[in-house]
């Protein structure tokens, strides 16, 4: 596998950056999507082998810094409209479980595996306009954070049913 380093440093002829989006939930199946005009097929991390629909993409990184609360924005146009079906009825539904988005940058040269980590994120602000998504992410939701972490119950602290 060529490195990530290696490609930017030369840029190497035919060779582009496949960004790639994961949306999942329990309450529908995988939502998948890439930049570009083509589907791509590619593997996954965890070798299993997935199809991504061509879209029209725009994706916006965080910046590698020591920063708070960091966020990955996207759009995706949404011609089916299933993207948006899906994650508005589990907002609708006041699910607790949050709707994960999964961003893969693959190399066109080498669609084997990702060609750096997978980013993990929890979608934060959906936004519908027309036939576009624009959605906001974030690595650590801390607004919704409980603190203490440890919420003390009656399964964590049984003695709590007799005050």
């Amino acid at each position: 596998m060529i490195s990530l380093n290696s490609t930017n440093a030369s840029a190497p002829a035919g060779t582009v950056h496949v960004s790639t989006l994961e949306i999942t939930h329990s309450s529908f199946p995988a939502i998948r999507t890439c930049s570009g005009f083509v589907d791509q097929t590619v593997t996954l991390e965890t070798g299993e082998v997935a199809t991504f629909k061509a879209s029209a993409l725009d994706v916006s990184l965080p910046a590698r810094d020591a920063t708070g609360q960091q966020n990955l924005q996207f759009a995706i146009e949404n011609v089916t409209g299933q993207a948006q079906n899906a994650i508005l009825a589990v907002i609708d539904s006041d699910d607790p479980e949050p709707v994960t988005v999964i961003y893969r940058m693959y190399l066109s040269s080498d669609l084997s595996e990702p060609a750096e980590p997978p980013l993990r994120m929890v979608l934060v602000a959906p936004e519908f306009k027309g036939a576009t998504m624009q959605v906001v992410c974030s690595y650590l939701d801390i607004i919704n954070m409980a603190w203490p972490r440890d919420r003390y119950t009656t399964d964590f602290a049984p003695g709590l049913k007799y005050l």
